[in-house]
């Protein structure tokens, strides 16, 4: 579904990926772990046409979209969660909800139907609907920036340390939510910090440091080399 192909990304003069390599096949869950400034967030931005590579590609499903706007890039079934939620603050939960489906362009029938979709998800936000984002919880804000993701009915959804700042069993409850989703049907391409709850949920995982790809293989395996455990986990 995903290919990039050893892009080497930029800040001003500053390289935060060197030729750094992944995949992702259609309908897997693929992490990449790595520690603080390894360049993980920088992939995301990357594959989203928020920062574009100096040099490599990026291809999904055939097409280059290396050089594409963010919206185009939405618009072919790539959703980004960033790390921090994002949500807007002043709007209620249910009018976050409607702008992950802004590029869509659905009838009210069929938004009222995705809105249904997900507060069966997130039950939470169904009793907060017309609450104010930015006084949600962080839990609460994680489940609405990932609701409102699936609001376009994404082909690949990308997941940016969706276990920041939540607390152990919340934790739990992200993840199970990503298995779920898995299930269903959505590739999910995963930045975690957390690196034990990101390699078991996993089919396959990259290892990222100081912006290259050091280690990458079935997440299992990945789970169990001596040299992840220590540095990791």
């Amino acid at each position: 579904m995903l290919k990039v192909d050893q892009i080497s990304t930029f800040y001003g003069k500053v390289q935060a990926l060197d030729r750094a390599s992944i995949e992702v096949g259609e309908n897997e869950i693929v992490s990449i772990i790595g520690a603080n400034g390894a360049g993980k967030s920088t992939m995301m931005r990357s594959i989203m046409g928020l920062v574009h590579p100096k040099s490599g590609t990026i291809t999904y499903q055939g097409e280059n979209i290396t050089n594409l706007k963010t919206n185009q890039i939405v618009t072919r079934g790539i959703v980004y969660v960033p790390e921090g939620r994002e949500v807007f603050p002043e709007l209620s939960v249910e009018e976050n909800l409607e702008m992950g489906a802004f590029s869509r362009k659905y009838t009210a029938a069929k938004m009222r139907s995705l809105l249904e979709e997900q507060y069966a998800v997130y039950p939470r936000l169904k009793e907060r609907r017309k609450q104010a984002a930015g006084t949600l919880s962080g839990g609460e804000q994680q489940m609405l920036a990932m609701g409102r993701a699936l609001m376009s009915k994404p082909k690949l959804l990308m997941l940016d340390e969706p276990s920041m700042g939540l607390a152990p069993i919340l934790v739990e409850q992200i993840f199970d939510i990503i298995k779920e989703l898995h299930a269903a049907g959505t590739t999910v391409l995963l930045v975690e910090q957390n690196a034990q709850m990101a390699l078991s949920i996993a089919d396959r995982a990259y290892v990222l440091g100081t912006g290259r790809i050091t280690m990458s293989g079935p997440a299992a395996e990945v789970l169990a080399d001596d040299r992840v455990r220590s540095a990791y986990l």
